[in-house]
């Protein structure tokens, strides 16, 4: 189990023991068998089709949280209410063995999803049978049939995010202290919205229309899972490209490593706000993490030149919006987030690059983004400049606003910092400014003048 911590192998090894057990009745039980081999082949074909890789769930051994979205519920769901526990256990089984595992060590992680669902259906199932539940299929009457419907969804939402704890606390030794209470109420709305379709699953399985109307409750909820799938393949993709722009930025100037993603996290902060839809905030942050994404067209020995620029270098700098823009054109995605690349060292007076846009002509994204990354510029360590307080910089933002940057932005930078502070990664550079010789960022008392 290479990387995975001894503590945490026992610990999966203690959940798969305990899964074993929860299946042991099967061998002196009368089981449904047709019924078990529905569900679980229903199972371990949504899992492998419709859901991605990615939502399959965070940290430790297993790869799939409380959270965990990346499970078909309805299935497992109407399982733990048609049959008895250790047959609901048992269909959890071959989906989640056979599921794909990004991570490594895959076997383990499929062990420890396999065991966990199993033990979460099983006591699922236990609960509902416990109220009455299975009594209640046959002649169902719905204000009292959710009721142990929901027990039982509550049992597997506390199973499961106890379990989560457990391995999170051992094989990644995140601080769990206070995380159950969150962690139980993310999960708890989605399972209660699969477990209602799989209670009708079971309620139209007892029913004299059979298996053939439960499997019509289940199409639409593979449709919306298929989508939503469909949705964070696409989500991941975009994740991919803009880390690989944001490493080979980081790569080329070594000297503002991290900066990229500073400037998204204080356009967020701006965003927000400002009020933007949250579709807007994610494109602004877009924005902020590739502003200076051109900065891979110029020559590397003019970004981590150590004496100061020509007029004919800071030309060839000055250029980096335009590059950057040529490089996104083609992402769809961005929307928006182009023109801030573009723009985003335009000035409110007209006398910036590269189009000399002055006032409302510059796009708002534009604005946002020149504040943050002037706020990011000044308040961070770089080879010819020592970092300025937070207020400090914050005095400079409203000296120059009205003339360079848009005061309303400067004002939803100063709140947002006012409510959540200020608290940036450590930059690449933390050495103290050496004496080059090379102007500073932002020449002639000037934020952001020409600064490259």
């Amino acid at each position: 189990m290479g990387s995975v911590p001894a503590w945490a192998r026992a610990y999966v090894a203690a959940v798969a023991v305990l899964a074993l057990v929860c299946l042991a009745p099967l061998t002196h039980l009368r089981v449904p068998w047709e019924i078990v081999a529905l569900l679980a082949v229903l199972y371990a074909g949504c899992e492998r089709v419709a859901l991605p890789p990615g939502p399959r769930g965070g940290g430790g051994a297993g790869g799939a949280t409380a959270q965990g979205m990346g499970t078909f519920l309805p299935v497992l769901l109407a399982g733990a209410f048609l049959l008895a526990p250790p047959a609901a256990a048992l269909v959890v089984l071959p989906g989640a063995l056979l599921a794909r595992v990004e991570q490594r060590p895959r076997g383990p992680r499929r062990i420890w999803r396999a065991a966990q669902l199993a033990v979460a259906v099983w006591a699922a199932s236990r609960v509902y049978g416990a109220l009455g539940g299975r009594a209640a299929l046959v002649a169902p009457d719905f204000p009292y049939a959710l009721v142990p419907a929901g027990a039982a969804v509550l049992t597997y939402c506390a199973v499961l995010t106890a379990l989560d704890c457990g391995i999170l606390a051992l094989a990644e030794r995140a601080p769990v202290r206070g995380a159950w209470p969150g962690l139980f109420a993310r999960s708890l709305a989605p399972v209660a919205v699969h477990g209602l379709a799989g209670l009708m699953m079971a309620v139209l399985w007892r029913s004299p229309y059979g298996p053939v109307a439960a499997l019509l409750v289940l199409l639409p909820m593979y449709v919306s899972c298929w989508v939503f799938a469909q949705y964070h393949r696409e989500r991941a993709a975009h994740q991919a490209t803009i880390r690989a722009l944001v490493q080979a930025v980081d790569i080329k100037d070594g000297y503002t490593r991290g900066h990229s993603e500073r400037v998204g996290r204080a356009s967020v902060l701006i965003a927000r706000e400002l009020g933007m839809h949250d579709e807007r905030v994610e494109v602004l942050r877009f924005a902020g993490i590739l502003h200076d994404v051109g900065k891979l067209g110029v020559p590397t020995r003019l970004l981590r030149k150590d004496g100061p620029l020509t007029p004919e270098e800071r030309r060839v700098i000055e250029l980096h919006p335009e590059y950057g823009h040529e490089m996104v054109r083609g992402i769809g995605f961005l929307g928006e987030a182009r023109s801030a690349i573009l723009h985003h060292h335009e000035r409110l007076d007209g006398s910036g690059y590269p189009y000399g846009l002055a006032g409302p002509q510059i796009p708002e994204f534009a604005r946002v983004v020149a504040v943050a990354d002037a706020f990011d510029a000044m308040t961070s360590t770089r080879s010819y400049s020592r970092a300025r307080p937070v207020p400090a910089a914050l005095d400079e933002l409203g000296r120059c606003a009205g003339t360079q940057f848009d005061p309303r932005m400067v004002a939803a930078l100063v709140r947002a910092l006012d409510r959540h502070g200020w608290h940036p990664a450590v930059t690449a550079d933390t050495a103290p400014a050496v004496a080059s010789g090379r102007p500073p960022a932002h020449p002639s008392g000037t934020v952001g003048r020409g600064a490259p």
